[in-house]
């Protein structure tokens, strides 16, 4: 049924408690394939007071920034095995996390993603959002949502 299985992944250890589930997943479907994705948000500076960053100063911190994410991803790929499953990895640079998750599903044939949610509701959703609820209003295919461990019910 799942031949790719696509797991947004933001270089915190919320998001990775989704690797039991893929791992199980992924073993009981024999699924071929397995990505790891990590969305790099452009760098958008901030003028505060006289200093504004030049051009070049954007391009080195956009660069750092891509290659941390580059250095992640190769570290938790290398220290995950998944019986058989293939494990790439790939980076996308862009503003707006949850629909550029959303698009590469579509546009690379992805059968399942599974991501991580704090569970959050009320005013603290409002104000801070949530990529896994705007990922699962967008996407076109089916998505496992996680919740972190020490989740409490109705927060």
């Amino acid at each position: 049924m799942y031949k790719k299985i696509l797991v947004p992944l933001d270089g915190s250890e919320l998001a990775e408690c989704v690797l039991p589930h893929v791992n199980d997943i992924a073993k009981g479907c024999n699924v071929p394939t397995v990505i790891f994705l990590r969305v790099v948000q452009p760098f958008q500076p901030y003028a505060a007071g006289e200093w504004v960053p030049s051009a070049e100063d954007i391009k080195r911190v956009e660069s750092q920034n891509r290659q941390l994410a580059e250095e992640y991803l190769t570290k938790l790929a290398k220290g995950t095995k998944y019986n058989g499953s293939k494990i790439e990895t790939q980076i996308i640079n862009n503003v707006q996390t949850a629909e550029a998750i959303s698009d590469y599903a579509t546009k690379n044939n992805i059968d399942l993603i599974v991501i991580a949610t704090h569970g959050r509701s009320g005013v603290s959703r409002w104000v801070w959002g949530s990529v896994a609820d705007r990922i699962l209003r967008s996407a076109c295919v089916p998505v496992l949502m996680v919740r972190a461990p020490g989740c409490i019910a109705g927060i």
